[in-house]
């Protein structure tokens, strides 16, 4: 089978399908010359169907037919007995003497009250042309035959295209009757919500006004400001300490006695600055006078006596 003819058959079953309800497995009615001109052809029917169908199919065949078969010398025993596997459709016609006809049989089995309805939903494969243009009233019957060793599914009848393009037509105006129903339910909505934004709308502004600030707040820190960067803080020299610190840190040092301690009070005045500190007096000792064995605190006490002694001879001269 072409891909062209493969992709119309495809197409065909589904919109069957969405319009008529036909599932797998497809229920299939075979006459009884469909079975001979596949046998002729030599086709093996079932795989066929499915092929053409593109789905699982269930053959059938009616009692009716099935008399047929044994009735005719061409159809060898072998394909009598493969035709006997299919489902059998009781067409309650085994009690007539003679079988009735294919058109008869068929249009009974699919329409079987006269109401132009496919009820159950067949699919009818025969070779008779009256039987085929009679089920092409019927809407919602695919119609399959065998032409020169090929498979044949019809395209739609026009009874068939009728139903189904009323059938879409009443989809669509079902779409367009809720899309009106959501469009009013939106403009109701629409109409209470200015309602309320009516009874707070000093609220409303207030609160447009924090989101407007917000907004512009967000805004100027997304956006960074360019400039001159500054030095690399590893390049820069490193600041000098202060000289007060420094005279701090050294009398600290000075002050501190063999235990350690220091005396701020002493070197530093109230308002801060340092205090000036006094020199130690040296006083240089003469060789040979004076000198006691005591050292430098024999000569402390002796020192005030001589000066005296040194200003009583100046009064008496």
């Amino acid at each position: 089978m072409r891909g062209k003819r493969s992709k119309q058959y495809r197409k065909l079953m589904h919109q069957y399908g969405m319009t008529f309800g036909f599932r797998e497995p497809y229920q299939v009615l075979v006459d009884a010359q469909m079975v001979q001109d596949a046998a002729r052809f030599k086709m093996d029917l079932w795989p066929a169907l499915e092929r053409t169908l593109h789905g699982k199919v269930k053959p059938m065949i009616t009692q009716c037919s099935m008399r047929h078969l044994y009735a005719s010398k061409e159809t060898p025993p072998a394909i009598v007995d493969k035709t006997k596997t299919y489902e059998r459709r009781r067409c309650n016609h085994h009690t007539l003497e003679q079988p009735l006809s294919t058109l008869e049989c068929l249009s009974s089995v699919v329409d079987p009250k006269g109401s132009r309805t496919n009820k159950h939903r067949y699919v009818v494969a025969c070779q008779d042309n009256e039987v085929r243009s009679y089920l092409r009233s019927i809407p919602g019957v695919p119609l399959i035959y065998v032409h020169r060793s090929v498979m044949i599914m019809e395209p739609m009848a026009h009874a068939t295209e009728h139903v189904r393009d009323k059938d879409e037509k009443s989809k669509f105006r079902a779409g367009l009757k809720g899309a009106r129903g959501a469009i009013t339910d939106t403009l109701k909505r629409k109409r209470d919500d200015e309602e309320e934004q009516s009874g707070s709308g000093s609220e409303q502004e207030e609160g447009r006004a924090r989101s407007g600030a917000q907004s512009q707040e967000e805004a100027s820190k997304k956006k960074k400001r360019k400039g001159p960067k500054g030095p690399n803080p590893l390049s820069v020299k490193k600041a000098k300490k202060r000289p007060a610190q420094e005279n701090n840190k050294g009398v600290g040092k000075k002050d501190s006695g063999e235990g350690g301690t220091s005396n701020p009070a002493a070197t530093i005045n109230e308002d801060g600055t340092p205090a000036a500190q006094k020199r130690k007096r040296k006083r240089s000792h003469k060789s040979g006078k004076g000198a006691d064995s005591n050292g430098p605190e024999s000569e402390a006490h002796d020192a005030p006596s001589a000066s005296a002694e040194g200003a009583g001879a100046a009064e008496e001269d």
